[in-house]
């Protein structure tokens, strides 16, 4: 068949065109905005994308469209396929119904380090022998791709709560139909799509009850997710980060060395390069998947030893002058304030320079706005790049911290970037988007100096 996919670099929606392309089909795509890593991972697996979702990028002989999220009413590709009765389907239908109804389903799901954990656990089986099939959104270090298939009775997934299509509001996870679930967290997020913490509850309500009862949900005890598992659960569970259940405790206060235990009952230790506390909590949820699996504790242990992080995770892009400078995905306070902890358990009292783009829905919506000066309080130097479509203003951000700076191009922030590095200071570049190549253009002005 020949298959279009509409957004297909989106970090999921290439994980879609790997795997159909890997089944046999004929792929083609189209997105606004192109950028790596999921550029470069279509470009170096032959498929090609049009830009911009003109109605002529769709062949004549095209059997389906596989439709992202991204895409709703009046954009002239989806008008196009609407009008000429082009068959079109939601990219998490197509994985469910070509790819992971006849396997074993593990979801990893949450609000944060959905695409850590996710790496984790494929890196786990794959270790183990068991060789998965895997959907990730990002491309792990171990495997160099984001997706593939396989013959393999096992598959991994990132499972996201955001929605499905402009014709299916459910949540992405609520057609994967898992044998194994993680929730490795719940809070407020995608502030465009959904009103209250509530209503992202409600999906994950939807979630827990696609679990069979011989399946297992691996979860914290966090109060968002016992209201979720209250409302009724019919599955096994076991709890990370708790006394009773899974826990660890930390050999090396950056969280680069830790004991696994279940219980009071050691399993084994885990040695490796990721740091911080949330990533520690990652490996304990990933153990436990795999366990579920049957990959034993200290086998698990033994692939992490071995894992290497997902791309724009923490991801050091280069060192010059021994000033470092790192690429984080972070967008959430949670997630910057838990990076930003890793990163200073790492260096000490090193200097680091935080710079952030606030570039997601929720991020521009301003929902965060009140939390997020107390997140980045772990940085030296806070320097923040304020873009056009803005909806609110920085300015009562940066009053609250010491050394808080607000740019409206990028220019004038690599400028002050290189004025205020020092030797043995560490550059952490925040983004969820490519920030117009940020870190490549403060490595290259570094060099010039």
């Amino acid at each position: 068949m020949h298959l279009h996919i509409l957004g297909v670099c989106g970090t999921f929606m290439a994980g879609i065109a790997v795997i159909a392309k890997q089944l046999g089909h004929t792929v083609t795509g189209s997105d606004a905005n192109a950028y790596p890593p999921m550029s470069t991972q279509l470009a170096e697996q032959g498929i090609t994308c049009l830009q911009g979702y003109r109605a002529e990028h769709i062949a004549p002989d095209t059997d389906c469209v596989i439709v992202g999220n991204a895409l709703s009413r009046g954009n002239p590709a989806i008008e196009h396929i609407l009008n000429r009765r082009i068959p079109y389907i939601s990219a998490p239908q197509w994985l469910a119904e070509n790819v992971l109804h006849s396997r074993w389903v593990l979801a990893i799901s949450g609000t944060h380090g959905k695409t850590t954990t996710t790496s984790m656990t494929a890196w786990i089986l794959e270790y183990a022998g068991l060789n998965p099939g895997f959907l990730i959104g990002g491309v792990p270090e171990n495997f160099g791709v984001s997706a593939r298939v396989n013959d393999s009775a096992f598959f991994v997934i990132e499972a996201d709560e955001y929605d499905t299509a402009f014709f299916d509001k459910r949540s992405k996870f609520v057609h994967y139909r898992p044998q194994t679930l993680l929730m490795n967290n719940l809070e407020f997020d995608h502030a465009d799509i959904f009103p209250d913490l509530a209503a992202i509850q409600k999906q994950f309500q939807h979630l827990v009850r696609t679990v069979p009862s011989h399946g297992l949900i691996v979860h914290p005890e966090q109060a968002s997710i016992q209201q979720v598992l209250s409302a009724g659960c019919w599955t096994p569970r076991e709890s990370i980060a708790t006394e009773s259940a899974w826990n660890a405790e930390l050999l090396k206060a950056d969280g680069s060395a830790f004991v696994v235990r279940f219980g009071d009952k050691v399993q084994g230790e885990v040695h490796w390069n990721l740091v911080g506390e949330h990533n520690v909590n990652n490996a304990l949820g990933a153990i436990a998947c795999a366990r579920h699996a049957g990959v034993p504790v200290a086998q698990s242990c033994a692939a992490l030893a071995a894992f290497k992080n997902v791309k724009r995770r923490l991801e050091l892009r280069g060192v010059v002058n021994n000033i470092s400078v790192y690429d984080d995905f972070a967008h959430h306070p949670t997630a910057i304030q838990t990076t930003l902890a890793g990163l200073r358990q790492r260096v000490g009292k090193s200097k680091i320079i935080a710079v952030l783009e606030p570039r997601s829905n929720s991020m521009r919506m301003g929902i965060y706005q009140d939390t997020l000066a107390a997140s980045l309080t772990a940085a030296d130097n806070v320097l923040f790049y304020e873009p056009a479509n803005l909806k609110w203003s920085l300015a009562a951000v940066a009053e609250q911290l010491a050394a808080g700076k607000i740019f409206n191009n990028t220019e004038a922030l690599i400028t002050e970037i290189v004025h205020i590095a020092e030797p043995d200071s560490y550059i952490l570049i925040m983004s969820n988007g490519d920030f117009e190549n940020l870190h490549s253009r403060v490595l290259n002005a570094l060099e010039a100096l």
